[in-house]
């Protein structure tokens, strides 16, 4: 898993909509890196397959890190489910807010 901290830190000003904790604290990002062609590639999970949110989360993810590529069309999402999400995978700080 490779975790670029300048693409982390945009990420966690992203804020799952229902929880109103970042993605990064909820335990979403797996992987957040640039390319060698210089796009940048984010893997994650969401926190249930059938999230309506998805799609939401997804463009505040591109508006987050828009301006460390060229083109909004360099950053890619992969949405996997592989390894499924549990609520171990969140930071201490998040769990203390959501009381899971």
């Amino acid at each position: 898993m490779s975790l670029d901290p300048q693409i982390l830190h945009r990420l966690k000003t992203v804020k799952d909509p229902e929880l109103g904790i970042d993605i990064v604290s909820l335990g979403l990002i797996y992987q957040a890196e640039f390319t060698k062609d210089a796009q940048i590639r984010v893997q994650m999970t969401l926190t249930s397959p059938g999230c309506p949110l998805a799609g939401v989360i997804d463009q505040m993810i591109r508006d987050a890190v828009f301006d460390l590529v060229h083109d909004p069309a360099d950053v890619q999402i992969s949405i996997v489910f592989d390894p499924p999400w549990t609520p171990d995978m969140m930071s201490e700080e998040a769990r203390l807010m959501t009381q899971l």
